[in-house]
């Protein structure tokens, strides 16, 4: 339980706004730190073999301007590559998805310690942002910050499925909903409504029953 509390808490979570091409976008921001060289980091999130093993299978022209898709998830065009330090990609998913991008950018702490940032921007409909803010996005990118710290000490499960499943899942993805809405309210939303878009997205993560 110790391990999913610093997990959860090494990370730094910020929610914003921006404007963009499309209108309002919100913003979630991850940051943490990584005990690996930035060229590690970098060839763990860019490296498709190594994609597979923490995150998702992933297929695609891997280059600047190429198109990438992960398996069962979202694809798109990679849009700034600058190795080892900068990676956006368009982040496009499902019909008609609209604007949305996301940026990882790396700087060396060090030889051996890499702070990792992650920023997801995107155009968000009304109705879901209200139920969910930002923990929809934020809880799935809280696993895939998860998954390459594992990968990155070569601690990655066996079997990710039956992981996803676990009591231990289950409680890293509550916490990490919990800590969502704390950010949504440290941004500007009223207690309230971060507190029920927090439950919303608790029980999307974890059903119960």
């Amino acid at each position: 339980m110790s391990e999913i509390v610093d997990q959860i808490n090494d990370v730094h979570r910020q929610v914003g706004t921006r404007e963009v091409p499309d209108g309002e976008a919100r913003t979630v921001l991850l940051r943490r730190t990584y005990d690996a060289a930035i060229e590690d980091v970098w060839d763990a999130c860019t490296d498709p073999q190594r994609i597979s093993r923490w995150f998702l299978p992933v297929s695609g022209d891997l280059k600047l301007g190429g198109h990438y898709q992960l398996e069962g998830n979202a694809g798109g065009e990679i849009l700034r590559c600058e190795p080892p330090r900068l990676l956006a990609v368009s982040w496009l998913f499902g019909e008609n998805p609209g604007f949305s991008e996301v940026e990882v950018r790396l700087s060396a702490e060090g030889e051996e310690r890499t702070v990792f940032e992650l920023e997801h921007v995107a155009v968000v409909p009304p109705e879901m942002w209200d139920q969910f803010g930002p923990g929809a996005v934020g809880v799935g990118w809280d696993g895939a910050l998860l998954g390459l710290a594992l990968h990155l000490v070569g601690q990655t499960p066996a079997d990710p499925a039956a992981w996803q499943t676990s009591d231990e899942a289950r409680e890293f993805m509550t916490r990490s909903s919990a800590a969502w809405g704390a950010a949504y309210e440290a941004s500007g939303a009223p207690a309230e409504v971060a507190a029920a878009t927090m439950r919303a997205t608790t029980a999307f993560y974890v059903p119960q029953g």
